[in-house]
């Protein structure tokens, strides 16, 4: 039913870990394949492309849905519904930004600073246009194909780059002067998929499955029996979704409870619920969360 379009390249490993995380997992004959399939009948077909293309081909028809940068939807301005943001990016769950940066000893300290007609290298020459427009500075912008931050200062005076963390441009001596755009991974959909009653149910449904893989990461199921007396002290201190779920035991004056909590706050947290009279503590995994 739906034609599917995933990124290749920085974002591919975790956006396969992603449809494999939400029982959607795209089968290839090896990494080198474009195309791939997905054993659901929602998915009629899937093919991996630079994730720059895909807003554009999911505008198109191409493609109904797609997975892609928020950062490529602003640069190609492609005409496509924003399902949901998926958060997650090539390393982190953080959203990368598109930034303007300098060299650290060019004496600049904000994008006012940037003189009239400096070249700009930049893999978003429509972003970087815009930019400087709406600061009203005239610069040249030379589309850059990688390697952006290694064009300074012997070829351009600053860059627009994208980043997660800003480490590699302080190991090349680079300074941010602005945030552009944060952007975060997105589902995407064709306006006329999206208007399509039958398709509109299945890139729902598929919603569904995508954000409850993510909202479950970083999370663990926690189960333990406690005696009657001990309940309002371990429900005190159990974080939940709504509240923990509490239900009795064959033995007379013992209740089970079981809750969600945060996977990094687990090693603490049990110790403290031993404490409280907590016994029989089990933590599990859990693959989904759909509230």
């Amino acid at each position: 039913m739906l034609k599917l379009v995933v990124p290749k390249g920085s974002l591919e490993r975790a956006t396969l870990e992603l449809f494999e995380d939400a029982d959607l997992k795209i089968w290839r004959g090896s990494e080198r394949e474009y195309r791939g399939s997905v054993e659901d009948p929602r998915i009629e077909s899937v093919m991996v492309l630079r994730p720059q293309e895909i807003p554009s081909y999911v505008e198109e028809g191409f493609f109904d849905i797609g997975v892609t940068g928020e950062d490529w939807v602003a640069e190609t301005g492609a005409d496509v519904v924003k399902v949901t943001p998926l958060e997650y990016s090539k390393n982190t769950d953080r959203p990368v930004k598109v930034v303007l940066a300098a060299p650290r000893d060019a004496g600049l300290n904000s994008p006012s600073d940037i003189k009239p007609e400096s070249r700009i290298s930049t893999e978003y020459p429509n972003l970087t246009r815009r930019y400087f427009e709406s600061l009203g500075i005239p610069v040249r912008v030379l589309l850059s194909y990688g390697a952006t931050e290694a064009k300074v200062p012997s070829i351009v005076d600053a860059i627009v780059d994208v980043t997660e963390t800003g480490s590699t441009l302080r190991r090349n001596g680079m300074e941010i002067l602005d945030v552009i755009l944060e952007s975060h991974t997105q589902l995407i959909a064709n306006p006329l998929a999206w208007e399509d009653p039958e398709k509109r149910q299945a890139i729902e449904e598929l919603k569904i499955l995508l954000r409850g893989a993510i909202d479950a990461r970083g999370r663990v199921m926690v189960k333990l029996n406690v005696e009657e007396h001990n309940l309002d002290g371990v429900v005190e201190l159990l974080p939940a979704m709504r509240a923990p779920t509490v239900s009795r035991l064959a033995e007379a004056g013992y209740l089970a409870v079981e809750t969600i909590v945060s996977k990094s706050a687990i090693n603490t947290l049990i110790p403290k619920l031993k404490a409280l009279g907590a016994e029989d503590i089990i933590e599990l995994p859990i693959t989904k969360i759909v509230p």
